[in-house]
């Protein structure tokens, strides 16, 4: 056993002889390819189901909305997890590490559990948010919302142990498992909400029956690679069913302030969707395109901005805290660069990006006159991501939650609706309080990481 743990321990130093860059490319593109293909599906059953009517479109990005607030409250334990573990792979300390696993993935179980009673009985409380006087969105939301509740179970614990196996670094395994479940998703989807080639036309309950379908195999999967080691860690049935109240304590204290701060981001999102929807149905589905967009977006950021949080969160329990900052800032160079690609992708191909979501000529006049201020709102958006990436690997959780928590209040609150509706900016006034919080933040964290006080930060 002693040979098993310094034969883990070489590997990772050996791995740290590598350039900061090659460290980041390593672990962040695969997690760009593992978290945008969830995405990129969403997106592509978005579209699918926008071609069925507007109101469709707009109901069903109205679920996807409350599924990923309540996916916030799982980041206590994924995210808390993560950090601890990085810093027991770092030291060495496997098994260490895999009794913190299997203590989160524990709790995950039964708050999926939990969480799959409020979405299937609460659905239409939670939906009571949409102010439309065409009830179809709101059916098809509620819909679509009890469909995944019943396969939630699954779906949430598989979310839990990706989520802290992506953020230990084992990227290209969750890669793999991810764009099986997507292209799973994407055969089943087309088939189940069209009807085609002999398979029931199911609409809306058909999208939501095939990504309950695709994810179900995805838990087998990742259940086999847990089980096989064919991963960094190993899931242990004994570490999953014996509570250890002390870990339980650790993973609550270390992960509480990311969720609250993804909860504030999460509820920020949710009153800036609603304004959305007080403007009227076309706004709400123009709003609706620009968040698909913005999804996918996000996803190549967080992509960055979890191999920042791993490498640096990894470099300091090797008590390599030069290394960390290294890794912390060539990850923003990086990103830097990937997103005036971006920007300028966004620029060029603006009509083809909003047409292909929808044929309603009235969301297509709204989203043209938005998508250059939501093209620049991703420059510091992409940035401050990886900034935050390398706060967090580092444990400097609860300055980021205090800015989450003021952010959400003042600007997505407060200023959104007075931009909005006061000064008639309408859908254009909601992206650019949006470019103001993301540069504002950006500003901060930038700070705070260059002062260096998170390199003695203990968890």
């Amino acid at each position: 056993m002693g040979d098993w743990f310094n034969q883990e321990k070489t590997e990772f130093v050996l791995q740290k002889k590598t350039s900061p860059l090659v460290d980041i490319l390593k672990t962040s593109l695969p997690a760009v390819i593992d978290l945008s293909s969830q995405t990129i599906m969403w997106t592509v059953e978005a579209i699918l189901i926008g071609h069925l009517s507007a109101a469709y479109f707009a109901g069903v990005g109205m679920a996807i909305q409350v599924i990923i607030l309540f996916f916030t409250i799982f980041l206590t334990f994924i995210v808390g997890s993560s950090i601890i573990i990085n810093r027991h792979l770092g030291a060495g300390e496997n098994w260490q590490a895999n009794h913190i696993f299997g203590q989160a993935l524990m709790i995950g179980i039964i708050m999926a559990f939990l969480v799959a009673v409020i979405w299937y009985f609460g659905a239409t409380l939670l939906f009571a948010i949409i102010r439309e006087k065409q009830p179809i969105a709101k059916q098809s939301g509620i819909r679509y919302l009890r469909i995944i509740a019943l396969f939630s179970p699954l779906i949430l614990t598989n979310f839990v142990a990706m989520g802290i196996m992506r953020g230990a670094g084992d990227t290209r395994i969750t890669m793999i498992i991810n764009l099986t479940i997507n292209f799973l998703n994407l055969i089943l989807a087309p088939l189940l909400i069209f009807g085609l080639f002999g398979f029931p036309r199911l609409e809306v309950k058909g999208a939501a029956l095939a990504a309950g379908m695709a994810h179900t195999v995805g838990f087998f999967f990742t259940l086999f690679v847990l089980r096989t080691r064919r991963s960094v860690l190993f899931l242990s049935f004994r570490e999953i069913t014996t509570p250890n109240f002390k870990s339980f304590k650790r993973l609550y204290s270390t992960g509480m302030p990311t969720t609250i701060e993804q909860l504030f981001w999460a509820y920020g999102q949710m009153v800036i969707t609603s304004y959305a929807a007080l403007l009227g149905i076309y706004y709400l589905a123009a709003h609706q395109v620009f968040m698909r967009i913005q999804a996918i977006l996000s996803m190549v950021y967080m992509g960055f901005s979890l191999g920042a949080m791993t490498l640096v969160g990894q470099n300091i329990g090797a008590e390599e805290h030069k290394r960390a900052e290294e890794t912390g800032h060539m990850a923003s160079y990086v990103m830097g660069g990937f997103v005036v690609l971006i920007v300028a992708s966004l620029l060029i191909f603006d009509k083809p990006l909003i047409s292909i979501f929808t044929g309603e000529v009235r969301v297509f006049q709204i989203g043209k006159h938005v998508i250059i201020i939501f093209a620049l709102v991703q420059i510091p958006k992409a940035l401050n991501n990886v900034i935050s990436g390398n706060l967090r690997g580092a444990g400097d959780l609860k300055w980021l939650m205090y800015w989450a928590v003021g952010s959400s209040i003042v600007m997505e609150t407060g200023a959104t609706y007075f931009f909005a509706f006061p000064l008639g900016l309408s859908l254009l006034g909601l992206w650019l309080v949006q470019g103001i919080d993301e540069t504002s933040r950006l500003t901060l964290n930038y700070f705070r990481f260059k002062k260096g006080r998170w390199k003695f930060i203990k968890i």
